[in-house]
C-alpha cells in the first residue's frame, strides 16, 4: 500500500478526515484526528492498514491544548503520524499499551513532562523524572517556570 492508498482508505472509512490528511513526502503521512475519533482511526490503521510498529509518541504544548502524535509504521517503512489534541486543563487520553506494550515508556514521559492523564496506564515508576520531582510541575509545558532552590 502506498501513501495515496493509505490516505484514500482513511478518508473513505472516516469522511471527517477529509482535509486533515497530508502526504508530507515519500513514506510520511500526517493525520489530525479528533479526540472522539482517535480510537477508531488508530485501530483501523493497525488492523486494516497494517501499521503494526510503534516508533514513538511525541507530546507538544500547543498553548491551550496539548498535542500527542502517535508515530506508527508498516513493515515496508511507511510512517503514519496520528495527531490528537486535548484541552490542557483536561489532558486525558487512553493508553495504547494493550496494542503496543512498549508504549508504556512513552506514556510515562507524557505524564511526567507534560502532565497528561493516561487512563489505563498501569502503576509503575516515574519516567524520566525522579520520584521526588515536585507534583504538578511539568517541564515541557511552555508556561513552566523552574522552582528556585532555597538559598539560591
Amino acid at each position: 500500500m502506498r501513501e495515496e492508498d493509505v490516505k484514500n482508505s482513511l478518508v473513505k472509512k472516516f469522511a471527517d478526515l477529509e482535509g486533515h490528511i497530508r502526504v508530507q513526502r515519500a513514506r510520511r503521512i500526517s493525520v489530525d484526528v479528533d479526540q472522539k475519533d482517535f480510537k477508531n482511526v488508530f485501530e483501523y490503521a493497525i488492523n486494516e492498514l497494517k501499521f503494526q510498529i510503534l516508533c514513538a509518541i511525541t507530546g507538544l504544548d500547543e498553548g491551550p491544548t496539548l498535542g500527542f502524535i502517535y508515530h506508527i509504521a508498516t513493515e515496508d517503512g511507511i510512517i503514519l503520524n496520528l495527531k490528537v489534541s486535548v484541552p490542557k486543563d483536561r489532558p486525558a487520553l487512553k493508553t495504547i499499551t494493550n496494542y503496543f506494550p512498549c508504549a508504556d515508556v512513552y506514556e510515562r514521559e507524557l505524564v511526567d513532562l507534560l502532565g497528561a492523564k493516561v487512563e489505563g496506564l498501569s502503576e509503575g515508576n516515574r519516567y524520566p523524572l525522579t520520584d521526588d520531582w515536585p507534583k504538578d510541575e511539568y517541564p515541557l509545558r511552555k508556561d513552566w517556570k523552574p522552582i528556585k532552590a532555597k538559598g539560591a
